[in-house]
């Protein structure tokens, strides 16, 4: 389900995409002309799993999510991108079907470059096929620990591990992150596949303890150390 095209930009917007830093200006150029641009509304869907379509895209600004739907319906969030990030790449290299869907969660402004334009750049440009490996194999580590995670942990320490990734992306000083806005419970119920009530009953519970603190629309992870040894201690890290 391609999003409708809109007039081409110049290669300034192409500068904010990590996987094209370093790039000469006259590379830039031309990929700015090989790119069909598209402004899509938040809550729009981008691919479709096990569409055969094999464009990549290129996230200018927005964020969207991969996700997916398993056959009773339920909702399986893998990963959210942000602004700067590319998707797409796997059904391009392989030419296979898409393995996500992708859904637009703010209003976007995207490029998406066909296959054989992306495959060609992969060949005349080593430091983008580099990188393209680079991300791939830490997204095998990502859903290798996902898996571990869900064959291993119960539902409560699931959820202490991915508020620590949380807490970790979004960045820790002082011991504490601020999640702004607060992540939704039914997206935290995708994330680590189970429901929004038990999401929201042991998110209460690690409120009463102290290692979380409602602040407005934020979250605030107070205490990241303790959220870390308690991850620690059922991933069998601890010393």
């Amino acid at each position: 389900m391609a999003p409708t095209p809109i007039t081409p930009r110049s290669s300034l917007a192409l500068r904010r995409i990590a996987l094209f830093e370093g790039l000469s200006d006259q590379r830039l150029d031309l990929l700015a002309q090989q790119c069909l641009w598209h402004s899509v509304e938040a809550g729009k869907p981008l691919l479709l799993r096990a569409e055969q379509q094999g464009d990549v895209f290129l996230l200018v600004s927005g964020r969207v999510r991969v996700t997916t739907y398993a056959a009773n319906g339920r909702q399986v969030t893998f990963r959210d991108s942000e602004a700067g990030e590319h998707f797409g790449d796997i059904a391009a290299i392989d030419g296979g079907p898409r393995s996500a869907d992708v859904v637009t969660l703010l209003p976007s402004v995207l490029a998406s470059l066909d296959r054989a334009a992306f495959l060609g750049l992969l060949r005349e440009e080593p430091l983008v096929a580099e990188r393209v490996m680079q991300r791939l194999a830490s997204l095998v580590r990502q859903l290798s620990e996902r898996v571990i995670d869900l064959s291993t942990l119960g539902v409560q320490n699931r959820l202490h591990a991915e508020l620590l990734r949380l807490a970790r992306t979004a960045g820790v000083a002082h011991n504490q992150a601020r999640l702004e806005p607060a992540p939704r419970h039914a997206a935290l119920a995708s994330q680590i596949s189970t429901n929004r009530e038990q999401v929201t009953r042991e998110l209460n519970v690690l409120v009463r303890s102290g290692v979380l603190q409602k602040d407005g629309k934020a979250l605030l992870v107070a205490d990241v150390a303790r959220l870390e040894a308690m991850v620690s201690q059922v991933r069998g890290d601890a010393g």
